[in-house]
């Protein structure tokens, strides 16, 4: 980064006291040129406005802009000299500060203080604030001391002392502002202009971090009010760049917010780059700085992330809640109001549970816990007194169970933001006796004040299980009891007194008196289970009715055991209720399931028997050569392999009056005895259609409307030719089914594809007609989709392995047919139709 440069023609600014100095690196004097980090809002001059009502605007329109001139003139003139009583107000406070010192330095007086620091800066070329600077920076030896030496070391030659000098006043000074600040609004303005404006940057962002996880803007500058009052409050889990420094702990460097998460301003800075840091002392965090630039930011060196940090540290004096006198020297533990309270509260918990306190190192970050206090109730795992533990840091005292298991990373999170942790069944590895165990523990972690209240409940494996014993009840609904014979105590646990539906205050029931609570006619299957149980000592089981005294029956298996004593006499019974209502419903609904099932496969399997008689008695699935006017005519017909996928298919070959031949094929939507049905209807209806002598193309037409207005909201596809056997010509026309294939001599081809929508779907539909010229020799197909479609294939492919088939030589009409159906790579398991027509070679006289 180089050297920020001071405006040209800038005069310099005179202080209070009567010292003066040259304006800080960021500031405008009134009347300068523009730098390249800012522009000087020029006001409107009159004489233009003037002018502009002499080349035609109205007179009053011209008026209008010389007032708007001038009240921006003068918001202008006000803003700089706001601006420069700012910064004259901190330069007075650098200036100050070094009388201070020089006074302790020379044991002199404020006059002669004052007197010295000019007669210094005169000497040395420099102004008093430079110099009251530097003197501060040799006397404090802080981190800004150190950030201005890393500065001047990383610009390298060609940089002069008035480089650190310029960056250590702009520091001062915002360090100045900052203390001096009553709000963290005024720190957060005060650092946008002194240090962060230089950097370039547009605009910056104070948030205060809250423990659980929300953030609250506390101050801003460069941002508008109404976009600073919709970023007031984030709540929890809302993924900003300032959210995202908090959960990393670490400065965060964005170098373009396109394609990051919104936050602050990312409307007036989409492409802007942004560097967010966490604010805070000692391992804690108070909240966030968050820096907005314009552009696109590059990588910045560590002199800057140096700069930036210690603006952090001075956003972390306002937003730090620790009272200012409460300090203490790094390393010593330094427990606040809040860790006496802790102690009472740890006390009072009936959870082992510990009291830590921060252990600072000597550059003050965070380097342990110290334990402050342990309750009553703790239990060293190595069986170490609690004398022992109080006042050890927490890595000497587990250093395997807070290392390897980031224990002690969490516990630093929640020191730092806040943000309680809670962990159910942690696996810590502990060190007893040199020897490393495993232990199972339940983790909760709370920060109250400087101090953290841990709860550390190791898991007992006679308590884990019981409780696995008792959810497994609570979820089987199982009851347990013993009977005592011999003192005739009698005891259950609280599942069956809810089996029972009985008060625990009433008591519970002896297994005698079983036979009185269930349903008489269970009396039978209660005396064997006793007699087996009591009279010949061995375990039993038996299912009955539980009637109990609500009214509600329930369905219960009781299995018990006797336990005999010592001289082999039956001493008690031991046994477990569960409740089987459940399972017997379920079992009673699947048996009844079971029954409607079988019986609805019965009427499918009839209805698809009935539907298949119905195709194989229209439409058999053989058919020989039929010569027709000279017309050989075969026809071969694939019914689907399963019953229940019975379809409707159809085809037709008919002579009509006038001479000429009826060839139809199509397909009606669906399986079952509904599209076999409608096979038939739209058969016969072709067929009577067909006797009044129209085309195909009206033919199509007609069945379109009885197919739409007469049917059962059926849909079907078609195709329909007319053969003239004096001229050969076929004229065809189609509705949405494939077109029909022309094999002549060695090649095969599909027929021009005509327009038609398939039947049914609209009325008053309109189809298109072509026509063939037919010759000897030539052989026509025509199919359904059954013969070429498949699951996996386009229907181009498969249309194109039918072409390379047909073109196969073959003797017979028929043989050519079987070919067809042998090579089809169908797979969908439909039925197919295929009809054959084919001109004799020589046509008889």
């Amino acid at each position: 980064m180089s050297a920020p440069e001071y405006a040209e023609g800038s005069a310099e600014a005179a202080f209070a006291d009567g010292s003066r100095q040259r304006p800080l690196p960021h500031e405008r004097v009134p009347g300068t040129a523009a730098s390249s980090r800012g522009a000087v809002l020029v006001p409107a001059q009159p004489e233009r406005a003037e002018l502009a009502g002499v080349e035609g605007e109205p007179a009053a329109q011209a008026a209008g802009q010389v007032v708007v001139g001038r009240l921006a003139a003068t918001v202008a003139r006000l803003n700089e000299e706001v601006q420069a009583a700012r910064a004259a107000a901190d330069g007075r406070a650098l200036i100050e500060l070094a009388k201070g010192i020089l006074i302790e330095r020379l044991h002199c007086g404020p006059v002669q203080a004052a007197r010295q620091l000019a007669e210094l800066a005169e000497q040395s070329g420099v102004s008093d604030l430079e110099l009251a600077a530097d003197i501060i920076n040799q006397a404090a030896r802080d981190q800004v001391a150190q950030i201005a030496l890393e500065f001047l070391q990383l610009s390298g030659n060609g940089t002069g002392e008035d480089d650190r000098a310029s960056l250590a006043v702009r520091l001062r000074a915002a360090e100045s502002g900052a203390l001096a600040a009553g709000d963290t609004q005024a720190v957060a303005e005060s650092l946008l202009q002194h240090a962060l404006t230089p950097l370039g940057a547009a605009a910056v962002a104070v948030w205060s971090a809250s423990p659980d996880g929300s953030l609250t803007l506390r101050g801003h500058a460069g941002f508008s009010d109404d976009e600073a009052e919709r970023w007031r409050h984030v709540p929890p889990g809302v993924a900003t760049v300032a959210r995202r420094a908090l959960t990393d702990r670490g400065l965060v460097h964005i170098a373009s917010m396109s394609g990051h998460a919104p936050s602050i301003g990312y409307l007036d800075f989409p492409d802007g780059g942004r560097i967010a840091l966490c604010a805070g002392t000692g391992g804690r965090i108070s909240g966030v700085l968050e820096i907005c630039w314009p552009q696109p930011l590059t990588e910045q060196p560590p002199a800057i992330h140096r700069q930036l940090e210690a603006l952090a540290d001075l956003c972390a004096h306002t937003l730090e809640t620790r009272p200012a006198g409460d300090s203490h020297p790094p390393g010593a533990s330094a427990p606040d109001g809040a860790a006496t309270e802790l102690i009472h509260l740890a006390d009072g918990l009936h959870d082992p549970a510990l009291v830590l306190t921060p252990h600072l190192d000597t550059e003050g970050r965070l380097a342990d816990f110290r334990i402050h206090h342990t309750n009553s109730h703790f239990q060293d795992p190595s069986g170490r007194p609690r004398s022992a533990l109080t006042g050890a840091l927490l890595l000497q005292i587990y250093p395997l169970a807070v290392g390897s298991s980031d224990l002690f990373g969490q516990l630093e999170r929640v020191y730092a933001t806040g943000e309680p942790f809670r962990a159910r069944r942690m696996t810590l590895p502990t060190l007893i006796d040199q020897v490393s165990l495993s232990t199972v523990a339940d983790i909760s972690v709370s920060r109250h004040g400087d101090s953290l209240l841990m709860i550390w409940r190791i898991e007992d494996e006679t308590a884990r299980l019981a409780s696995i014993l008792q959810h497994a009840q609570r979820l089987g609904r199982i009851g347990g009891f013993e009977e005592d014979l011999l003192t005739g105590d009698i005891t259950w646990n609280g599942e069956l007194f809810a089996l029972y539906g009985r008060p625990p205050a009433a008591g519970p029931l002896s297994l005698h008196e079983l036979a009185a609570h269930a349903h008489p006619d269970d009396a039978v299957a209660i005396g064997r289970f006793l007699r087996a149980v009591v009279h010949h000592g061995r375990s039993a089981s038996v299912a009955f009715r539980l009637q109990r005294s609500d009214g509600v029956t329930r369905h219960i298996r009781v299995v018990a055991e006797p336990v005999t004593s010592s001289d082999g006499r039956l001493a008690a019974l031991r046994g477990a209720y569960q409740d089987i209502s459940s399972q017997h419903w379920t079992e009673v609904a699947l048996a009844a399931t079971r029954d409607q099932l079988a019986h609805t496969e019965q009427e499918s399997a009839e209805r698809n028997r009935l539907a298949l008689q119905l195709q194989h008695a229209i439409m058999p699935p053989a058919h020989g050569p039929l010569e027709v006017s000279g017309l050989e005519v075969a026809v071969r017909y694939r019914p689907a392999e399963s019953e229940a996928m019975v379809g409707g298919d159809w085809y037709d070959a008919l002579v009509l009056p006038t001479g000429q031949v009826l060839l139809s094929v199509g397909d009606v939507a669906g399986h079952g005895i509904k599209a076999a049905t409608g096979m038939v209807v739209l058969r016969n209806a072709l067929r009577g259609l067909a006797m009044t002598g129209a085309g195909p193309a009206q033919l199509m037409s007609w069945l379109n409307n009885v197919v739409h207005h007469l049917t059962d909201h059926l849909t079907a596809t078609a195709v329909c030719a007319l053969y003239d056997p004096a001229t050969r010509i076929m004229r065809w026309a189609r509705a949405g089914h494939l077109p029909p294939v022309l094999v002549r001599g060695d090649q095969a081809d599909t027929l021009p594809l005509t327009g038609g929508l398939l039947l049914g779907a609209l009325a008053d539909a309109r189809y298109q007609e072509d026509q063939t010229q037919l010759q000897p020799g030539d052989t026509l197909l025509m199919y359904t989709d059954g013969l070429v479609e498949r699951r996996d294939t386009a229907v181009e492919d498969s249309l194109t392995h039918l072409l390379r088939t047909a073109e196969t030589p073959a003797g017979a009409l028929g043989q050519r047919l079987d070919r067809l159906l042998t090579y089809s790579k169908s797979d969908t398991d439909d039925d197919t139709c295929l009809v054959g027509i084919q001109i004799p070679a020589t046509t008889p006289e």
